[in-house]
């Protein structure tokens, strides 16, 4: 698929977005707001075209699935949309299910968790689920792939897979890895100005010069159309 425009869209973001919480201070009461009007996740929905889409939430690279899952059911039904369903794939062999596959090419937005960005790739790994996955961004214009924190990190081709930040400056320290592919022209950090980790994608870019560096904090995201 080199060379192709990508026709369908990808929401990177950085992070402990906006689940929908009520907050407890009076005066916090428009955040709340915001999440049904301007929220990230009632923007992934927005831009899947349909009130009530049919959304997969891929929790694989969390190490609490039982808890991720039911949040984002949560928080997708306080947005009035009921057709939520969890894949929690542990294993390659549970990501090569039919039943998996079946389901991903069912929907209309994948929205894939936190947690460690590197579990994503060694389970999706030339399996027909990324195949599919690869092919749907690349043909289907209102086809949303969301990820936040590790989801967004795993889809760059060039990904971090992990670095201190005290020591990112230094040479060797950042860890670079093979993500799912989605996005080849850049590179994504998430958590950036909570971790402080502008010196780790600095490390990351000068590593790979030709590629553009995507810093996301918390909250806040990224609309990638026609791969850009």
């Amino acid at each position: 698929m080199k060379n192709l425009i990508p026709r369908g869209k990808l929401i990177a973001v950085g992070g402990n977005e906006d689940k929908g919480t009520y907050p407890t201070s009076r005066s916090k009461r428009k955040y709340y707001l915001n999440f049904f009007e301007l929220g990230i996740l009632k923007r992934v929905v927005s831009e899947s075209g349909k009130a009530d889409p049919r959304i997969e939430v891929i929790t694989t690279a969390s190490m609490i699935p039982q808890e991720v899952g039911p949040i984002y059911t949560s928080s997708f039904a306080m947005l009035n949309c009921h057709n939520v369903g969890i894949m929690d794939i542990r294993t390659p062999q549970d990501a090569r299910q039919p039943e998996y596959l079946e389901r991903l090419l069912a929907a209309d937005v994948i929205m894939m968790s936190g947690g460690n960005q590197a579990r994503l790739r060694e389970m999706f790994a030339e399996t027909d689920f990324l195949d599919a996955l690869l092919r749907r961004y690349y043909a289907e214009p209102n086809f949303v792939i969301a990820g936040t924190s590790a989801g967004a990190m795993a889809m760059s081709q060039h990904m971090i897979r992990g670095g201190s930040v005290p020591d990112s400056l230094l040479k060797g320290a950042v860890k670079m890895g093979v993500g799912l592919g989605l996005l080849p022209t850049a590179i994504i950090d998430s958590h950036f100005v909570k971790r402080g980790r502008f010196g780790r994608l600095i490390e990351s870019v000068a590593l790979h010069p030709k590629l553009i560096g995507i810093g996301l904090g918390e909250d806040t995201g990224v609309l990638i159309t026609e791969g850009h």
